[in-house]
């Protein structure tokens, strides 16, 4: 089951104030913040990337996979996506342990 526009847009407003956007992914989508991918939006759930700074903010039992085959990732519980505050301070603090993505190579031209 794919992931509604709605939820994608209701928790990219409630994380407005951070540097957020959503790239649409095989019919789900990825979050990023500063441009560091930070979260997965699977089936309607947000599925945070795991780091160490993350753990403070879930418990051991709060992981797994976004879709079959996948790494468990922490996972936002619908009542903690109604918390603005809380959910700024997971996706802002996981982006800033998060190192900044390098740039692929562009193919050279023959």
């Amino acid at each position: 089951m794919a992931t509604n526009k709605q939820t994608v847009d209701f928790i990219l407003d409630q994380l407005a104030p951070l540097p957020v956007r959503a790239r649409a992914m095989f019919g789900e989508y990825g979050v990023y913040c500063d441009e560091k991918f930070v979260a997965l939006i699977c089936d309607d759930t947000l599925f945070v990337k795991p780091t160490a700074i993350a753990t403070e903010f879930f418990g051991e039992d709060d992981m797994a996979p976004p879709y079959p085959g996948a790494k468990d990732h922490y996972v936002v519980l619908e009542e903690r996506l109604e918390d603005s505050e809380w959910l700024q301070a997971v996706i802002g603090r996981t982006a800033e342990a998060l190192p900044v993505a390098k740039r692929k190579a562009g193919k050279k031209r023959t």
